[in-house]
């Protein structure tokens, strides 16, 4: 970020930078800084590739399968900024194709773009559809159909001609991964791109399938070694996750290590179908994948993406991977919070509040244990305050509208923790606080069952410890009552 100085002047004064002068060449995040989901509306099966200095993620549209008959991508300079590319393919520039568009696969190759997809969700091969292929002259398309008919329209193996992952090795051969209904295929590409060569023993369709493999295939290579990653459990369940194989060679055999991304009931559940982000001439690595927000209950269907930090072991294998909780508003959005009263602006790179008897904005979360901080400003000394709301549920719009835990400063000199009750608030503690108008404050909430701590400033030493346990676990988000304020640095992690 920007220093502290000309973030909290931007913010105060409603006003942002462009894109152009906040990206950063070579990011390295914990996760989405920006807020995870990292792009509005609902999208499933990510993959990505890096083209012409920016990152680019092409998902499925998650809709109803006859609904699925395009697909969007989006690009970013600095993984916070991110434009979208409606329609870069869409089924009726493919004769066959007419519903269940999924999973599209780019890669680039002498100077054309191509991008994979399954098509039509075939059960037999009796029926038209598969995989089918596309090719554009730039990575926003349009794609074009390459063969006039499915590229891959049968089972092999047992394998459903869906989710495919396309992989270019560094002596140049090419390979095809893909692979539903539990079985994994692996091919290899021409130089066209568009047909097939033969393995050594005379075969075109290898099966590659790993221990509890289900669909959403993906391979990377790191340091020498094929790392392929897949999906287990069912698409629309919350149990849907990732696991991964290490090998030698893109053809394995790859031997089933561990699962790295699985649900957490406190972020997210159903995560998986993921791709993976590699910022270049780096080691930094990010998963991509798709997940169903909590509590939402829009079926299915209600599936948005996520990226999250990859960290890999001294030997090579991978650490499980943390669902993170973050939001510094550099994308001037408010994606994945909902606001219940008062008027909330994060266009200046930071979350500003207007004056409010009681405005919130959450996040759907659903924290018991837990460290939750962020960056508080409160501009004019009129005696309101500012806070975080956690372990929060039954949100409305009113100043104690909800049932939860608060903790605020406020220019008057106070640092105070209290719990609202369907409108009835009630302090829990209060301590005199060297609060400033103007001033930024890190105000920290550190709560394990019934124990409650409060932090304030650059103390290390909680100013307010209280035991209460009238709310186990709920929402986490920020609050206003009868004053304005700036927020910043929005976080939130299991209490280890």
């Amino acid at each position: 970020m920007r220093s502290l100085a000309s973030s909290l002047l931007l913010a105060i004064a409603g006003l942002t930078l462009s894109p152009a002068l906040t990206a950063a060449t070579t990011p390295s995040f914990a996760t989405s800084e920006a807020g995870n989901p990292f792009v509005d509306g609902f999208y499933a099966d990510p993959d990505t590739k890096f083209y012409n200095n920016e990152y680019w993620v092409f998902p499925t549209s998650s809709y109803a399968y006859d609904q699925q008959t395009y697909l969007d991508a989006f690009s970013s300079p600095d993984l916070v900024h991110w434009t979208k590319h409606p329609n870069i393919l869409v089924a009726s520039d493919f004769k066959w194709a007419r519903r269940a568009v999924w999973a599209p696969a780019p890669i680039s190759r002498n100077g054309k773009y191509y991008l994979y997809f399954g098509a039509n969700d075939i059960q037999t091969d009796s029926e038209l559809g598969g995989i089918g292929v596309g090719v554009a002259e730039r990575p926003e398309g349009p794609y074009k159909d390459a063969i006039g008919e499915p590229l891959i329209g049968k089972y092999y193996n047992g394998a459903q001609p869906i989710d495919q992952a396309v992989f270019i090795d560094d002596d140049g051969q090419a390979y095809i991964y893909y692979g539903g209904h539990s079985h994994a295929n692996v091919a290899k590409l021409n130089e066209d791109m568009t047909s097939f060569g033969k393995f050594s023993d005379g075969t075109t369709f290898k099966e590659i399938t790993p221990e509890n493999y289900v669909e959403g295939i993906l391979m990377v290579k790191r340091n020498g070694t094929y790392y392929l990653f897949w999906s287990e459990g069912g698409w629309g369940g919350p149990d849907y996750a990732v696991s991964y194989a290490m090998a030698d060679s893109p053809t394995g055999p790859f031997k089933r290590r561990a699962k790295i991304l699985q649900q957490d009931a406190a972020v997210a559940t159903g995560s998986g179908h993921n791709g993976v982000i590699h910022v270049p001439n780096t080691d930094t690595y990010y998963i991509v994948y798709h997940r169903h927000p909590l509590g939402n209950g829009v079926g299915d269907n209600d599936r948005h993406l996520a990226y999250d930090r990859l960290y890999f072991n001294k030997d090579g294998t991978i650490q499980p991977v943390k669902m993170l909780v973050h939001d510094n508003f550099n994308d001037g959005n408010m994606i994945g919070w909902t606001a219940y009263g008062g008027t909330w602006d994060p266009k200046g790179n930071a979350l500003k509040a207007g004056n409010s008897a009681g405005g919130k904005a959450l996040l759907n979360t659903n924290f018991g244990d837990l460290d939750f901080s962020a960056d508080i400003v409160i501009p004019s000394s009129n005696g309101g305050d500012a806070g975080l709301v956690f372990r929060a549920s039954d949100p409305a719009v009113g100043a104690d509208a909800y049932n939860g835990y608060y903790a605020g400063i406020s220019t008057s000199g106070k640092l105070v923790l209290g719990k609202a009750s369907a409108g009835s608030w009630t302090q829990l503690a209060s301590v005199k606080a060297d609060i400033q108008p103007g001033k930024q404050y890190r105000v920290r909430v550190a709560a394990k069952k019934n124990a409650i701590s409060v932090y304030a400033g650059d103390s290390t030493t909680a100013q307010i410890h209280v035991s209460d346990g009238s709310f186990e676990s709920g929402m986490d988000g920020v609050r206003v009552y009868q004053t304005d304020a700036v927020f910043d640095n929005v976080k939130v992690e299991h209490l280890e």
